[in-house]
């Protein structure tokens, strides 16, 4: 979303654990990475940690999904970074926070969802167990960050902002609830119904 904004987005990965969603479709990893330009290093070495804290020094934004214990083993300290950098704009991506046992479990798009809610609304609507969405809290969470990022871009304001997917499944489910509760329900039965099956009749659904 920033780099469709004009910013020069640049995507890193560990030469040790590059992004897995390179073994899956090749179309979709090609949509959600175009225009972006790609650094792959050795984070398991000091120059490939070195590397790394270089780029983030010369970044406007910084983007990442660590969990906390990560970002210590890479010697990276968020907030640290963040005050040493005049206007740095830091997003933390969480499955579940940075605090206590939550802020160290692993948090995937699906399981994120039904820790937010979304399964336990499909339950009693329909009676059935599922997930809601393709991983549907990753698109979500996108779209609740880019707005911060792009302001303290815009502004020039450093910062660092914490967004837990679960958190944000959980309060869309209950924005949804307060708009039209009758057209959620709607919404999950019609999704129980089409599984297996294309979700959406229109471009801006699909």
């Amino acid at each position: 979303m920033l780099g469709m904004a004009g910013a020069n987005v640049v995507k890193v990965e560990s030469l040790s654990r590059r992004d897995a969603m390179r073994e899956g479709d090749p179309a979709l990893f090609a949509r959600l990475n175009d225009g972006k330009a790609s650094v792959a290093l050795d984070l398991r070495a000091p120059e490939g940690r070195a590397a790394l804290i270089d780029l983030i020094r010369r970044a406007r934004v910084v983007i990442e999904a660590a969990r906390p214990r990560a970002l210590a083993q890479l010697g990276i300290d968020a907030d640290a970074l963040v005050r040493e950098v005049p206007g740095l704009a830091w997003i933390t991506v969480t499955g579940h926070g940075t605090r206590g046992d939550a802020g160290n479990w692993i948090g995937l798009g699906d399981d994120c969802g039904v820790a937010g809610g979304l399964s336990s609304a499909l339950l009693r609507a329909t009676g059935t167990l599922g997930f809601v969405g393709d991983a549907i809290a990753d698109p979500l969470t996108g779209i609740f960050a880019a707005p911060p990022a792009a302001t303290m871009l815009a502004r020039g304001a450093g910062g660092r902002v914490i967004v837990a997917m679960s958190g944000v499944v959980r309060a869309a489910l209950a924005a949804e609830r307060r708009r039209d509760p009758l057209a959620l329900t709607h919404a999950l039965r019609d999704w129980a119904a089409a599984r297996g099956q294309p979700f959406g009749t229109s471009a801006a659904e699909c």
